[in-house]
């Protein structure tokens, strides 16, 4: 099979960047015909066609959108090869890329993180944030080299990956400062029909935490459900309702926050994980990560 032209590969993502041939040809100063020309020769060579014409815009299909996930990938690794090179430092400047899932703790993140400035050389540190699924589908295609995760790759996911188990924690039980004496007595039992601010369903957390209200026949009302955790803190401190975090940030919670713990409990464990792609597991700077990580929760 005859090698991608990256010719016609940089003629469709400007099409597909621009909307439209004429404007394609003015940003890469060539004439609409050689644009319309090429982009033609390129959909004959890849089988496929990769727009649909909507009035005077030529829009991507969904193979279009696949193709300049690809094109976007490639054009930005020869930048930063470029960029590599004016350095004239190839071997120790690299890009470090993670995902974050959402409902990670910020402080969290941040602590496990900042450690990968530690490494020797120059490091440019992206960090990228979503859900599970999202940025599980991003190691896939190797556009990050590591996730930070509340949740593992299991064994039916169609995804080479290792989960790095970086530790565990409790967790503990806040109220606006005006209501915390009151629920601090007979807690558990004390969150029986008061109101409750519960993580979304992204969160693993939420599954536990039910789980943990049967066992223990408490039924707080659940007055709201966040997947932002801060958010849920700002509620909480204006005293809309109890809220709970990984008891490994509690001191963070308390100090920023206008609240205090009014209970905790090792029934109910958080556990985190580093997922890093099989192709990487030696990249440099996942094993910096991975050991802070299990360093911060020990």
């Amino acid at each position: 099979m005859p090698q991608l032209n990256y010719n016609h590969l940089r003629y469709f993502y400007a099409v597909a960047r621009e909307g439209s041939i004429a404007k394609a040809a003015d940003v890469l100063f060539v004439s609409p015909q050689t644009i319309s020309g090429q982009l033609t020769v390129f959909e004959d060579y890849l089988g496929v066609k990769l727009f649909e014409r909507k009035g005077k815009r030529l829009v991507l299909n969904e193979v279009g959108k696949v193709t300049l996930g690809y094109a976007e990938d490639i054009f930005s690794l020869g930048s930063e090869l470029q960029q590599l090179l004016k350095t004239q430092d190839v071997s120790q400047q690299f890009v470090f890329t993670v995902g974050v899932i959402d409902v990670i703790p910020k402080i969290l993140a941040f602590n496990i993180l900042k450690k990968s400035f530690d490494l020797e050389g120059s490091i440019k540190l992206v960090c990228r944030e979503g859900d599970f699924d999202t940025l599980l589908s991003e190691l896939a295609v190797n556009k990050i080299d590591l996730i930070l995760s509340d949740r593992p790759v299991t064994p039916g996911m169609p995804i080479k990956a290792y989960n790095h188990h970086v530790g565990e924690s409790g967790v503990s039980f806040y109220a606006a400062k005006s209501s915390a004496s009151r629920l601090k007595k007979d807690f558990p039992y004390s969150l029986h029909k008061q109101p409750f601010l519960m993580c979304g369903d992204k969160s693993a957390q939420k599954i536990s935490l039910q789980s943990w209200f049967e066992m223990e026949q408490i039924m707080p009302t659940i007055v709201a459900e966040f997947d932002d955790s801060a958010l849920m803190k700002f509620f909480g401190e204006s005293d809309h309702g109890v809220f709970c975090t990984p008891s490994m940030i509690e001191a963070h919670v308390t100090k920023h926050y206008e609240v205090s713990v009014i209970g905790r409990t090792d029934t109910i464990k958080e556990s985190f994980y580093a997922i890093s792609p099989e192709r990487k597991v030696k990249h440099p700077g996942v094993k910096i990560i991975v050991d802070a990580a299990r360093e911060i929760f020990s």
